[in-house]
């Protein structure tokens, strides 16, 4: 092999490269640096998913008030997978069991005279507000 190289004028190339790969085994990395190029990715990919989401809560078709014919007026948890909701169809509201895999009709029932419907979007509760009150009502 040795013999090969010399006649093609490699030998030098190779008999120099146990001496580079000496040289490049002196280079330590540092952990300092490398961990600050992870993070710097970090906050690369969390800016570019953060400009993503942004970008499709601003452009992406918003829901309208109107829910079309059927609406869902509310609902109850039972359990962890289990709940009880009221939905509007038309003029009626029927009562229905939601289960996995499984939804019952449990009543039906014309809608009372004198329901307004809340309206989308109305501000929900102020959090401090609601917890404040859970504690006042725990001490008393």
């Amino acid at each position: 092999m040795p013999r090969l190289l010399g006649q093609l004028g490699l030998l030098p190339l190779f008999a120099a490269y146990p001496a580079i790969a000496a040289d490049s085994a002196a280079v330590q990395t540092s952990t300092t640096g490398a961990l600050f190029q992870t993070f710097l990715a970090l906050v690369v990919v969390l800016g570019i998913l953060y400009a993503f989401l942004w970008l499709l809560r601003r452009y992406a078709p918003a829901q309208t008030g109107a829910q079309g014919v059927v609406k869902v007026v509310g609902g109850v948890m039972l359990g962890p997978r289990e709940k009880v909701v009221v939905v509007e169809v038309g003029e009626t509201w029927l009562l229905l069991g939601v289960a996995p895999g499984q939804v019952n009709t449990l009543h039906t029932l014309a809608k009372p005279e004198g329901y307004a419907a809340s309206p989308i979007g109305s501000p929900m509760p102020n959090f401090a507000g609601k917890l404040g009150e859970i504690l006042t009502r725990r001490k008393n």
